[in-house]
């Protein structure tokens, strides 16, 4: 009975399903933009990015002929920059290799800067009516619960078994509904925490349910310690204007703007920690003023403490030893650069100090 589940979820789908805004047609470069900004990322906090995206850049080829600083402005506060990064050269990648059209074949898809498999086959399956599974956090959870799988998820057997699972059950024809639905299952429903059992339509095939293991499944593995960091940023000011710094292309918030600065090592103070790094960074010294602002964040592997003072040149003019370019610029001109989430709340706090002096 458990093999005929796709109909029964099919049929809640029509009655169920979300209403988003990439739905609304089935465009390819859409659906893939769609799939890229889901990742790690909250439905809810996706749509209002998606609105603007589809705006700025309508088609893939205005993607591909847009510069990288205004992919990464369009994309800022969305998080995981890389994923901007590599949507930005899979559509340069696309129009080049393809003629400006998405692949339909998911190896093709695979090929293409930050598409994995279950990207893949999210594109494939919706888009061009492929028979691909998906494996997403929402169905590898309905996954692991239905059929009560009791490896981990996330290990290499959980992960072959997850992946079976989601191919040998598509219902011929109806992959990208089937997908589909079993992501709004698990986001409506098969929630982490707490799932609506009752109100679920595969409750009384789900195994997880009849063993009463539902909240425990899927298994995960234990999760590392994640490291903090203690981090100083210097707000160097000179005639009116400060200094802003963009990262290399590549790795962490790559292509965006910030506040010079780095790590405080261990035993080291906080100002003279700043002095060290912006040394190595611009090969300038500093004289470093009063604070300005203490700032948390959570990256995915690690969290910040980042400490940021007013600061003064001590001599010569900086150089951008370690940045892409460096750049002096009037506080009102700061919202044109990119920014990660602490350097923008810097640059919106210097801009209301501004504003109120």
């Amino acid at each position: 009975m458990i093999t005929q589940f796709g109909d029964i979820l099919l049929d809640w789908y029509q009655a169920h399903a979300r209403s988003l805004p990439w739905r609304n047609q089935i465009d390819p470069y859409l659906v893939w933009v769609s799939e890229i900004m889901l990742q790690q990322t909250r439905v809810e906090t996706v749509i209002p990015y998606y609105k603007s995206w589809v705006k700025v850049f309508p088609t893939l080829d205005s993607l591909a002929s847009a510069t990288q600083q205004e992919v990464l402005a369009e994309w800022e506060g969305l998080g995981y920059y890389s994923r901007a990064r590599n949507l930005h050269h899979a559509a340069q990648d696309v129009k080049v290799k393809y003629g400006g059209d998405l692949p339909r074949e998911v190896n093709q898809l695979c090929q293409l800067p930050g598409i994995g498999r279950s990207t893949a086959g999210a594109i494939a399956s919706i888009a061009f009516g492929k028979d691909e599974p998906v494996l997403d956090s929402n169905i590898r959870r309905v996954l692991a619960r239905l059929f009560d799988v009791q490896e981990p998820s996330r290990s290499a057997s959980g992960e072959k078994q997850l992946w079976e699972l989601a191919e040998a059950h598509i219902p011929p024809g109806k992959a990208g509904d089937y997908n589909q639905a079993l992501m709004d299952l698990g986001a409506l429903v098969c929630t982490p925490q707490h799932p609506r059992c009752e109100d679920c339509p595969l409750n009384t095939i789900c195994m997880a349910y009849a063993s009463g293991v539902q909240e425990e499944r899927p298994i995960r593995l234990s999760k590392p310690t994640i490291p903090h960091h203690v981090v100083s940023a210097a707000i160097i000011q000179k005639d009116q204007r400060v200094l802003i710094a963009q990262r290399p292309p590549d790795g962490l918030l790559g292509g965006m703007w910030e506040f010079p600065g780095g790590k405080v090592k261990a035993g080291e103070d906080l100002t003279a920690g700043l002095k060290r790094e912006i040394c190595e960074e611009l090969g300038v010294k500093i004289l470093v003023g009063p604070p300005f602002g203490i700032y948390h964040h959570a990256y995915t592997h690690f969290r910040i403490t980042l400490h940021a003072f007013f600061c003064e040149l001590n001599g010569s003019q900086p150089r951008s030893i370690f940045h892409s370019q460096l750049a002096w610029c009037d506080i009102t001109s700061l919202p044109d650069y990119p920014m990660g989430k602490i350097d923008r709340q810097i640059s919106t706090a210097l801009f209301t100090l501004e504003n109120a002096g």
